[in-house]
């Protein structure tokens, strides 16, 4: 372990300054004007945005027993990076596509709101991947995301604030992309494993993340913020509900299982995030969160047992039931509302189906292919891939004494 712990230690430090160093830089390129200090979101709810992020994620991805300090810290890290990253793709397409400028605030919002599909995929690569690699699939995977969101606006003509809400989908498949290039761990390993107060910690990142979630599918509305509030409150109520009835319903004792609740209470938020600024009764949305709620905990048991292990998958935080299925759910009930809500116009439904239709198609394609690719580049040589005896464990890189003492 020492002779990996001092490349651990000539590495990361060089990599961070090296790109520190290359955003100062350009920060002062493209960001020279007063556009910064102009606003057009409120604090408060960038507030929320960042809440959601750092809090919500950081706390949601504690459930390893032995690899809390390593969730919640590298998960500030990659987004501080990758926020930074990310307000710099966005200025350079500005910069080379002469598009408007937008005001400071709407600008980190924008990438704060991004940085959750990263989040979302390093919970399908939990505990496999050292620093380095973290921090090299955080900057690929915010430019393909921009990459992705800008061939959705020119060419497919999606809204901006609708293209930015594909960040579940597109960071659950590329998650489950890149951790298919990575070896699974014994089933029999008792790292990989939770324990009640790691489980506690999670929740509490649950509590956030619902308490936060109707900002989030709001902030970015062009049309009417309060009725996407309205919406997403009550798909995240309905969902709630339902993961604690289907819990019980599906355990062979009759109990709450904590898995379930970590799961699905999210599920309704994630699925009204397409359409939230549009549905005109709360009903509509209770649907969906019920709807969202069910795929979500029967998905789990099916990805699980079935379609994970003949695909050879490891999903350490099963974003692929928590985030990508409740999206593409959210995909289908976008048309499904889009043709009740121009039935009368058939060209044009056909051709509303169509692009939404096509956006989520490419949406779930470049994350795949694009994580695939990464995957296989984080597992070179070159960046030393953790062995499978050391997964999920933080003793590898934090000098704390918790695991001899039982912690």
């Amino acid at each position: 372990m020492s002779s990996n712990y001092r490349n651990f230690r000539n590495n990361v430090p060089w990599l961070i300054l090296f790109l520190e160093a290359v955003f100062i830089v350009l920060f002062y390129f493209l960001f020279s004007d007063d556009s910064a200090y102009r606003s057009s979101i409120s604090y408060p709810a960038f507030q929320d945005v960042s809440h959601m992020v750092i809090f919500g994620f950081g706390f949601f991805l504690t459930f390893l027993k032995r690899y809390g300090f390593s969730s919640t810290g590298f998960n500030l890290l990659i987004i501080v990076l990758g926020v930074q990253c990310s307000m710099l793709i966005e200025g350079l397409l500005v910069f080379l596509l002469q598009r408007q400028k937008e005001d400071g605030l709407k600008r980190i919002t924008k990438a704060a709101v991004s940085m959750t599909a990263v989040v979302i995929s390093t919970g399908a690569v939990l505990g496999k991947t050292n620093p380095v690699q973290l921090i090299l699939m955080t900057v690929v995977e915010i430019i393909v995301f921009h990459m992705s969101t800008w061939i959705n606006n020119i060419f497919l003509q999606v809204p901006d604030n609708i293209s930015m809400m594909h960040v579940h989908l597109f960071g659950a498949y590329f998650g489950l992309a890149v951790s298919s290039r990575f070896f699974e761990p014994s089933p029999r390993s008792e790292k990989n494993a939770s324990t009640p107060k790691s489980d506690l910690f999670s929740m509490l990142g649950i509590l956030f993340l619902w308490v936060f979630w109707p900002s989030f599918n709001s902030v970015l509305a062009v049309d009417d913020k309060r009725k996407a509030i309205y919406n997403t409150y009550f798909a995240l109520a309905v969902s709630a509900v339902t993961a604690f009835m289907l819990s019980v319903l599906t355990t062979k004792n009759g109990k709450f299982r904590m898995t379930h609740i970590h799961s699905a209470v999210l599920a309704g938020g994630v699925t009204v995030g397409y359409a939230a600024h549009s549905i005109e009764y709360p009903w509509i949305a209770m649907i969906l969160g019920l709807l969202a709620s069910v795929i979500t905990i029967l998905g789990s048991y099916c990805l699980q047992r079935c379609l994970n292990p003949a695909l050879k998958i490891h999903d350490t935080s099963g974003v692929h039931f928590t985030f990508g299925l409740p999206g593409v759910l959210g995909g289908l009930a976008q048309v499904v509302l889009l043709v009740i809500k121009n039935w009368t116009n058939l060209p044009r439904v056909g051709y509303l189906v169509m692009i939404h239709i096509g956006a989520f198609c490419l949406t779930i394609s470049v994350a795949l292919i694009t994580g695939f690719i990464t995957g296989l580049i984080l597992n070179c040589k070159l960046f030393k891939t953790i062995p499978v005896s050391k997964y999920f464990e933080d003793q590898f890189y934090w000098e704390f004494p918790h695991l001899a003492v039982g912690f």
